[in-house]
């Protein structure tokens, strides 16, 4: 009946996903980096559909000394069904979008849901296992540690960084997730209400959940907390909330310091991490001691200022701030670019 018929546009949407869905099985769906002093260009192993690829030699001689298993691809059921069942699911979205009835849709969008949630868990069950389940004759035993890497975001493992992520064939995934989504909401309202403020009700839900993925997605500084974090360089209480300072990475990963003389230091000492800094950020000395980008901030230099590490540099959102402060305490503005060039 024509009352159950999918919106023409849903219908090229659903057909542009199952052919997305076919390139996830020739690329990576996932990686997991990891980054240590001794690897200063990094570990990565990238998941695909039917192997794993990277550097996975170097890691598996590496969890060998912990007592973690030997990563083989042959060792895994998922990699022998999970091209299969990517290719169905990219036929099922095709044969949709052909037949284009609404009720098969609903079933589509289920059922891939479903495959999304099992696939996860199975994730967190295997990197459960291998980090867990550790020989007892391995070289290196802590006792009590556990070597599970994380699902998804970063986790610190003995000196090694791990940082877990999609990569392109998982990012089609959820692109493909959030679609069918989208197209299930829209079909779901056409379907009870024909009226033009469904069109409207629908856009806005569209632009809503799009930007809350996005925002999702995107890396974030983390608040300070005062007198429980820990400077990353010197390793001193962050005891006052006027100087501290934060390093955001691509990646996600949050680098504190309790004063911008350590930042400054941790940068010197780790080159390879100041290449993949998304922002710097510094707390104002002034009001509620707000976290700013360093970029955007206005520094002043006093050796009256008396920070806990002698860096002596307090920072300001706004020019005002600064000039009231230098009225009471001799010194000079500097520029965050002279500071780390």
């Amino acid at each position: 009946m024509k009352k159950d018929k999918m919106k023409n546009w849903t219908r090229i949407i659903t057909a542009i996903s199952g052919v997305a869905l076919i390139a996830v099985i020739f690329i990576p769906i996932w990686r997991i980096d990891l980054d240590a002093p001794q690897y200063p260009e990094g570990l990565r192993m990238l998941i695909h559909s039917n192997k794993l690829a990277g550097d996975v030699q170097i890691i598996n001689g590496l969890n060998h000394y912990i007592g973690m298993k030997t990563l083989r691809a042959e060792d895994f059921i998922e990699f022998t069904v999970l091209p299969y069942i990517i290719g169905f699911f990219a036929l099922l979205f095709m044969l949709v979008a052909i037949i284009g009835n609404r009720k098969l849709l609903y079933t589509l969008f289920v059922l891939f849901l479903s495959f999304g949630v099992l696939s996860m868990i199975d994730f967190w069950r295997w990197e459960y296992d291998y980090g867990h389940n550790l020989n007892p004759d391995a070289a290196i035993i802590v006792p009590g540690m556990a070597y599970q890497p994380p699902l998804i975001g970063y986790k610190q493992l003995l000196n090694f960084a791990a940082f877990s992520m999609p990569d392109i064939g998982g990012w089609i995934f959820i692109a493909v997730g959030l679609l069918i989504l989208i197209t299930t909401f829209v079909e779901i309202r056409a379907g009870v209400l024909l009226k033009k403020s469904a069109y409207k009700i629908n856009t806005i839900a569209i632009l809503f959940i799009s930007l809350l993925f996005f925002t999702s997605c995107q890396a974030q500084p983390k608040s300070i907390k005062i007198g429980v974090d820990q400077c990353h360089f010197c390793k001193m209480t962050v005891s006052d909330a006027r100087f501290p300072s934060e390093i955001l990475t691509q990646k996600g990963k949050v680098y504190i310091f309790d004063d911008i003389h350590c930042m400054l230091g941790f940068l010197k000492e780790n080159s390879t991490i100041k290449k993949n800094v998304k922002d710097f950020y510094l707390s104002d000395y002034s009001g509620t001691h707000n976290l700013v980008k360093a970029e955007e901030s206005y520094l002043y230099k006093s050796e009256e200022l008396r920070s806990p590490m002698g860096g002596n540099i307090a920072t300001f959102a706004n020019k005002d701030s600064m000039n009231a402060i230098a009225e009471v305490f001799p010194g000079e503005a500097v520029s965050w670019n002279d500071l780390t060039n």
